[in-house]
């Protein structure tokens, strides 16, 4: 996924970023993440216990080791340091252009995402998974922008 300038344009030294290993066909954020890390950026990843457990972004570098998680994921040891991520990097099944998001289906994300509002969520996800309208429940935070092979899309602009 190549890394958009508007992406660039939001970094710096001081950020956390939450990125994550892709499962089967979600778009990869691999290059993201080493963008985020060239600007000086602290990376982590997403660290669940259970399908109904909560979320925890835990401290990862490319050199670090993971251990196998629940639901397919490769995480962190449970030792590593838990972050509040400034921007959270986040898989999508679908999506549509008022950043509307189709996940998995567990509320992982829902949950952090209440738990961080004022982090910036980004979708990585690619072009053909757009929708025209997904149906949002009350405990839905839309997303701040959308990374696809294709660019950056800005859902603020659609609002």
């Amino acid at each position: 996924m190549p890394v958009p300038p508007e992406m660039t344009a939001l970094l710096t030294s001081r950020n956390i970023v939450a990125s994550y290993l892709p499962i089967g066909g979600e778009a990869d954020p691999a290059l993201i993440a080493a963008a985020c890390a060239a600007h000086g950026a602290t990376l982590c990843l997403p660290h669940i216990v259970s399908k109904t457990g909560a979320l925890r972004f835990l401290a990862w570098s490319h050199d670090d080791a993971l251990h196998d998680g629940p639901l397919g994921l490769r995480q962190p040891p449970d030792g590593a340091r838990a972050l509040a991520p400034d921007i959270v990097l986040t898989p999508l099944l679908g999506f549509d252009r008022y950043g509307n998001r189709l996940g998995q289906g567990a509320g992982h994300y829902d949950r952090a995402f209440a738990d961080a509002p004022d982090a910036l969520r980004l979708g990585i996800a690619w072009s053909v998974q757009e929708v025209d309208d997904l149906p949002v429940d009350a405990w839905d935070m839309p997303l701040h922008g959308i990374i696809t092979e294709n660019g950056w899309i800005n859902p603020e602009i659609m609002r």
